[in-house]
C-alpha cells in the first residue's frame, strides 16, 4: 500500500488493563479504528466509558500509569507500543500532539504562556530563544488570540478560559504534528466560545491537514466536527461509522439514548430530555452478555450471556455495531423513537 493511502492511524485491538485492589479493571477492551490523514474521528460515550484512556495510549501515556497494554497502535505504519519511552518522547508534543480537559492545570501558573510555548518549540526544533518566541507570537496569532506580541508575556490566570483553551491548542500544534487528540476540548467553555474553539479547529485543520481525535461525551461537538464517530460503552466501541450515517440512522440502542439526551430547541418545547435509565457498569465487574443489556429496553433473555461482536453491516458499507437486535428492528425502533 502506498504511504499516503495507508492510514495515518491504526487501533488494533487495543486492550488496557489496570491492577487495582477490587480486581483488574478493563478500561479499554479490543477497540479498533482507522483515521486517515486530515479526517476527524470522534470518540464519545459516558464518563467511564474508556474513551480518554483510548486517547492516553495513542499518546503513549498509559504506560506511565502502570497499565498493561496489547494490541496495536500503527502510527504510519509505525507500531507505538514497540517503542521505547525514548523514542515515543521523539513523537509525543511532535508528530502527535494532544489538547487536555482543562488547560488551567495543564498550564504551568507560574510561566508566562509565551516561555511554554518557547519550551514546546524548542523541545523539537534547534531554534535560539529569540526565534522560538517569534514562533510563539506567531502561533498565537494563529489561535486568534488578541495583540499576540502583548499576550505572549502575560500568564495563564491573565487569560480568561477561552483563551488558555486556544493557547493550550497553539502548544499542541507548535511543530505542526500530523495528529491532534482533542480530550472534551469544550467542556468548560459557554456556548459561544465553544463554537469559536470548533471553527478554530476547523479552520486550523483545513489550512495545517492536521488529523484530529476528538475525545467527548457531546454527540453535538462531534455533529459539527467530526468525519466518523466511534461510540464507546464500558470500554468497547459499540457503534462505529461515518457521521452522517450515524446520525441518520444509529444502529445501537445505546447511541438512541446518548441522542436522545441532546438538547433541541424542539424537545425543550414539546418534552423533557430522556436521560438513559441506570448506570455505567463498573469496568471490573462488567455484566455478563451484552454489557448494556441491564440499561437497555429492547433486551432479551439470550442478551444477558451473548456478547455481541463488533461488525459491518451488508447493507451499510463502513457502518458497524455490536447489537443483537435484528437490523430490521432496531431501523424500525429508531424510526418510532425519532418520528
Amino acid at each position: 500500500m502506498n504511504v499516503l493511502e495507508q492510514p495515518l492511524l491504526r487501533v488494533e485491538d487495543l486492550r488496557v488493563e489496570f491492577a487495582t485492589e477490587d480486581g483488574l479493571l478493563r478500561a479499554v477492551d479490543g477497540i479498533t479504528y482507522e483515521l486517515r490523514r486530515g479526517g476527524t474521528l470522534g470518540i464519545v460515550g459516558e464518563s467511564g466509558s474508556g474513551k480518554t484512556v483510548a486517547a492516553l495510549s495513542v499518546m503513549g501515556l498509559t504506560r506511565r500509569m502502570g497499565a498493561s497494554i496489547s494490541g496495536r497502535i500503527l502510527f504510519e505504519g509505525r507500531d507505538l507500543l514497540a517503542l521505547a519511552e525514548e523514542q515515543m518522547r521523539e513523537i509525543r508534543g511532535n508528530e502527535i500532539a494532544m489538547i487536555f480537559q482543562d488547560p488551567l492545570s495543564s498550564l504551568h501558573p507560574l510561566y508566562k504562556v509565551g516561555s511554554q510555548l518557547v519550551e514546546a518549540v524548542r523541545a523539537h526544533r534547534q531554534l535560539s530563544r529569540a526565534k522560538a518566541r517569534e514562533r510563539a507570537i506567531e502561533l498565537l496569532d494563529l489561535v486568534g488570540i488578541p495583540d499576540p506580541a502583548h499576550r505572549v508575556d502575560e500568564y495563564p490566570h491573565e487569560y480568561s478560559g477561552g483563551m488558555r483553551q486556544r493557547a493550550m491548542i497553539a502548544m499542541a500544534l507548535a511543530n505542526e504534528p500530523k495528529l491532534l487528540i482533542a480530550d472534551e476540548p469544550t467542556t468548560a467553555l459557554d456556548v459561544t466560545v465553544q463554537a469559536q474553539i470548533l471553527e478554530l479547529l476547523e479552520r486550523l485543520q483545513r489550512e495545517l491537514q492536521t488529523a484530529i481525535v476528538i475525545v467527548t461525551h457531546d454527540l453535538g461537538v462531534v455533529a459539527e466536527t467530526a468525519d466518523e464517530v466511534a461510540v464507546m460503552y464500558a470500554g468497547r466501541i459499540v457503534e462505529l461509522a461515518p457521521s452522517r450515517q450515524l446520525f441518520a440512522e444509529p444502529e445501537h440502542p445505546y447511541t438512541w439514548g446518548l441522542l436522545r439526551s441532546i438538547p433541541t430547541l424542539q424537545r425543550a418545547r414539546d418534552q423533557e430530555l430522556e436521560p438513559i435509565p441506570g448506570t455505567p457498569p463498573s469496568l471490573i465487574n462488567r455484566p455478563a452478555g451484552c454489557h448494556f443489556h441491564p440499561r437497555c429496553a429492547y433486551a432479551r433473555v439470550e442478551h444477558a450471556r451473548i456478547d455481541p461482536d463488533l461488525h459491518e453491516l451488508a447493507d451499510q458499507p463502513g457502518h458497524h455495531v455490536a447489537c443483537l437486535l435484528e437490523p430490521q428492528l432496531r431501523r424500525r425502533l429508531w424510526q418510532e423513537l425519532s418520528a
